[in-house]
């Protein structure tokens, strides 16, 4: 089980249940969309648990490629329930709040839960931190662009989620303490607000990576090097003429190859060979299966690809 989303989930439960408390005691806007907020978090967190699980089952004869793609797919229902759960009922309340009388509001029980929601939510995003640039200084990749480039979509989402109530928490806060300041409750409508449209920032690129990744999509310019690589360095490979390497699931890929085969067997025997140079490359945890063909003798990398295109 995903430790990272376990963590993340726990937290937002403590979390949201803090908040609503502290919703019903205060009636501030600000602290009903974070109320909301963790909720829609919390919420999510279970797709993102059942995406992680349902992602790993091998492929069966009913899915050769396996069911790697169910992460996208569960971790589209997350985006969308975050979008609705937390960014329109965030901005819907705080909307609503901007022309309301002012309500009699306890800040020193906002300040308390908001702190502690800071803590727990800290403590769950430096666990994704951890595990996010981990992966990044492997690919020697930043830590934003592997967070948008990771085929892991759970690990996205909770680094995503996570940055996001850290960052509403903050604005949440500040518009309680200039409703404080003022005594005008607008700042803290517009602090709900601004919550909600953080969220639904938020929610529009998971929404948009998820969709990029369940249509299909190549592996990074970096990883096909390595594969070409592998194969190339194969001693019964003498030049690799096409190569595709394509995301099946988080960390799982798809490999269609042509190579040109040391010497001049017959063709009962190149297809033993071809055989077997799959199955090499299917021993690796990231390749889901590889489809290897006979290329041209001396083509160059893509050739084939060209030639089909024209």
């Amino acid at each position: 089980m995903n430790v990272t989303v376990v963590l993340a989930f726990t937290a937002n439960a403590l979390v949201a249940v803090a908040k609503s408390v502290a919703a019903v005691l205060t009636g501030s806007p600000s602290m009903v969309a974070e109320s909301a907020h963790s909720w829609a978090d919390t919420g999510n967190e279970i797709f993102l648990l059942v995406a992680d699980r349902r992602s790993r089952r091998r492929p069966d004869r009913t899915h050769p490629l396996g069911y790697g793609r169910e992460a996208y797919v569960w971790s589209m229902f997350a985006a969308v329930g975050l979008f609705v759960a937390g960014a329109v009922v965030s901005v819907a309340h705080g909307v609503q709040q901007l022309t309301a009388d002012e309500a009699s509001e306890s800040f020193t029980i906002a300040y308390v839960v908001l702190g502690i929601a800071f803590v727990l939510e800290g403590v769950s995003f430096l666990q994704a931190f951890r595990q996010v640039r981990g992966q990044a200084d492997k690919l020697e990749h930043s830590v934003l662009r592997h967070t948008l480039d990771t085929s892991d979509p759970t690990l996205r989402a909770v680094f995503a989620e996570d940055s996001a109530a850290l960052v509403g928490i903050v604005i949440a806060a500040a518009g309680i303490a200039l409703h404080q300041v003022t005594g005008s409750p607008v700042y803290d409508a517009i602090g709900s607000i601004l919550v909600g449209v953080l969220l639904a920032v938020v929610a529009f690129v998971l929404i948009d990576r998820n969709r990029r990744f369940l249509v299909g999509m190549e592996v990074a310019s970096s990883i096909r090097a390595s594969v070409m690589d592998r194969i190339a360095g194969m001693d019964e490979v003498s030049s690799v003429g096409y190569l595709h390497v394509e995301f099946v699931g988080p960390r799982r890929v798809f490999i269609v190859a042509s190579v040109d085969l040391v010497g001049d067997a017959s063709e009962s025997a190149v297809a033993d060979r071809l055989r077997s140079l799959e199955h090499r490359l299917e021993l690796e945890d990231e390749v889901v299966e590889a489809v290897l063909t006979v290329s041209r003798p001396g083509s160059p990398p893509d050739a084939e690809l060209d030639a089909a295109a024209d």
